[in-house]
């Protein structure tokens, strides 16, 4: 398999190129180490083998096999889960957790840690992001931080914002437009708790924000990008990158023509690439390299049907059997799709990568 070119593959099957991958990570961590702030990756994109983000016990227990010990579980704390959040946060060094309500808190405290170990406790904060969070600007916001930080058994870490509204943005003007209000707001968030006698950490992330970061930014603790390795699609539609920085594709052949529809058939459905987008691209669903002219229509679950823009089919060019390169709309999302990566350099390849599944 090593050293054959990615064409001989067996199609749908999802590619990466480590060259792009090892180009965007090396980017990011230059461009935060110069500003002095902690680069945290959240492994939720390529789930593959520093600190990191996690956004399932699954991804946390993976990395804890392979040697990282500090890992911060990003998503507020489920309570069917509590016991397997300790069972982590006795096993390593630094396991860390997330909440954004008194509740979780008080499940927290319910089970306390053994050995003399405390519950690391990040405060999520909604800094008008719409997503998860106690708001900013709500009292219980401070009172929820007072009380992790009063409370025994635990310690306050930081807090933590995810500016997800950047996903709306078209640009950088616009990505740094929300990255700034998030990390002001996140900045006086941290001032009140100064005013109170609580230190700790503050982190916004986010690939845009990251991306296209403002000055501002280097005043934070961490930021905790995550998509910016493989980016996709979505990412240079927003302005956090070109094409060119997207290292992932899924190759896809020609199965099928249908004239009376002027429609070709493709071997990749939705299980290969997924929905998301919902084919709002002119190009539909995703980016067909190299044939600007084609739209992917629409996908079953294993097939894909592909339109020109305009104009008839010209099937001459597109035999069946044909390869077709597709980048996809969502990289995070394709990336479920796969039980294994395909890795390549220069179009030949050098092994494969096992994601980890599950919650």
């Amino acid at each position: 398999m090593e050293g054959d070119h990615i064409t001989t593959l067996s199609t749908p099957v999802m590619v990466v190129d480590v060259d792009v991958v090892k180009r965007n990570a090396e980017k990011m961590r230059e461009h935060w180490t110069k500003l002095g702030v902690t680069l945290r990756p959240h492994m939720k994109t390529h789930k593959t083998l520093s600190c990191i983000v996690v956004s399932t016990l699954a991804e946390a227990g993976f990395y804890a096999d392979h040697g990282y010990d500090d890992i911060l579980y990003a998503y507020s704390v489920p309570f069917d889960k509590v016991e397997r959040c300790a069972v982590l946060a006795e096993r390593l060094s630094l396991f860390q957790v997330l909440l954004d309500h008194r509740d979780a808190l008080e499940q927290l405290r319910k089970r306390p840690l053994t050995d003399g170990r405390v519950w690391h406790i990040w405060l999520k904060l909604d800094c008008d992001n719409g997503r998860a969070g106690v708001l900013h600007s709500e009292p219980e916001a401070l009172r929820l931080a007072q009380d992790i930080s009063e409370s025994e058994g635990v310690e306050l870490m930081g807090v933590y914002a995810h500016c997800g509204n950047t996903y709306g943005c078209r640009g950088a003007e616009q990505i740094r437009a929300v990255a700034r209000e998030t990390t002001t707001l996140v900045l006086q968030f941290m001032e009140k708790l100064k005013a109170v006698g609580i230190s700790c950490k503050s982190s916004i992330g986010s690939t845009p924000s990251c991306s296209q970061p403002i000055s501002d930014m280097a005043k934070l603790s961490e930021v905790h990008p995550g998509n910016y390795v493989f980016f996709d699609v979505q990412q240079s539609v927003i302005g956090s990158c070109g094409l060119e920085d997207v290292a992932v594709r899924v190759l896809s052949r020609v199965i099928g023509h249908s004239p009376h529809r002027n429609q070709l058939l493709l071997d990749c459905g939705w299980s290969a690439l997924s929905l998301d987008g919902a084919g709002k691209l002119p190009t539909g669903y995703a980016v067909i390299e190299g044939h600007p002219d084609l739209r992917l229509l629409s996908m079953t679950q294993e097939h894909g049907r592909v339109e020109p823009l305009s104009g008839q089919l010209d099937y001459s060019r597109y035999p069946l059997g044909t390869l077709l390169t597709i980048i996809p709309y969502h990289a995070c999302a394709t990336a479920m799709m796969h039980s294994v990566y395909y890795v390549h350099s220069g179009g030949r390849l050098v092994g494969k990568w096992t994601p980890t599944r599950g919650w």
